[in-house]
């Protein structure tokens, strides 16, 4: 793995980890956020090594719906893990309406992501 890749994937899931924690504080109060919470952040790091695999895949892909699924997949770990994570954090969490609502932006993200970004 050269070295540019390597620094976009840790780069890229730190700002997204520290835009979690800074959103969720912010909703939550910095103190009240668990350990468990900021750990999960973490994760974002390895997870970010999916999307820049598939989103590469993806950009040379020229059927829509393939293309869409590549894009699918490469959002559906990284924001799993931004979504559950600060969703958890609501007393009122309601983990089928987390799901559906995860579902439907991955999804969202896919055919958006899949329309513009068209190999030439």
């Amino acid at each position: 793995m050269n070295s540019l890749l390597l620094r976009t994937v840790v780069i890229t899931g730190v700002v997204i980890g520290v835009l979690n924690i800074v959103f969720a504080g912010l909703e939550y109060g910095f103190d009240g956020l668990p350990l468990w919470f900021y750990l999960s952040q973490l994760l974002l790091i390895p997870a970010m090594f999916i999307p820049m695999r598939l989103f590469a895949q993806a950009a040379v892909t020229p059927e829509f719906l393939r293309r869409a699924s590549l894009y699918a997949l490469g959002w559906a770990v990284p924001y799993a893990i931004y979504k559950f994570a600060a969703d958890a954090l609501n007393p009122a969490f309601s983990p089928a309406f987390s799901l559906v609502s995860y579902l439907g932006t991955v999804a969202l993200f896919a055919l958006i992501f899949s329309a513009i970004r068209r190999p030439k």
